[in-house]
């Protein structure tokens, strides 16, 4: 992997991260909620990679935190570049800026989401509880959520 720079999210790099968004996720956020989460002042960052001297964003997360607690909204890899790594780096990266900030970083994912769980409990989540119906899922239904958390 050449290069590769943790920096905050710009409104511009959002015509970038959506066809990441849609070729990862079933049910993608919108632009309106990338857009929103920049406007809130929400942790909005990239992990771009630098390639033939042009910057191509190949993960990003955004957290919220508030009063001591830190939530993980989303985290996407560009689904090419999967299984490299890249989503541990980046969950890491997420957890030193949330760290000094709050105490606790909780996140949702979906059961169905082997690799995901897999990843958060390797990094120390717990399951601490579950939303039902929480997910739009295929065919108009429903998916619940498993929540889970990290002490900081």
């Amino acid at each position: 992997m050449s290069d590769l720079l943790l920096r905050p999210m710009l409104a511009e790099d959002i015509d970038e991260i959506l066809p990441l968004e849609r070729k990862a996720h079933a049910h993608p956020w919108t632009p309106g909620l990338f857009s929103d989460s920049l406007v809130s002042g929400y942790n909005c960052w990239v992990l771009a990679q630098g390639e033939g001297g042009q910057e191509r964003i190949v993960a990003y997360g955004i957290l919220q935190i508030v009063v001591g607690e830190a939530h993980l909204l989303n985290i996407t890899v560009d689904p090419k570049r999967q299984g490299k790594g890249l989503g541990r780096q980046m969950l890491n990266e997420l957890i030193a800026i949330a760290r000094p900030k709050a105490d606790t970083l909780f996140l949702e994912v979906r059961p169905s989401n082997i690799v995901a769980v897999g990843l958060y409990t390797a990094m120390g989540f717990n399951e601490i509880g579950l939303r039902k119906n929480y997910y739009p899922a295929a065919n108009g239904g429903r998916e619940h959520a498993l929540m889970m958390a990290l002490a900081l």
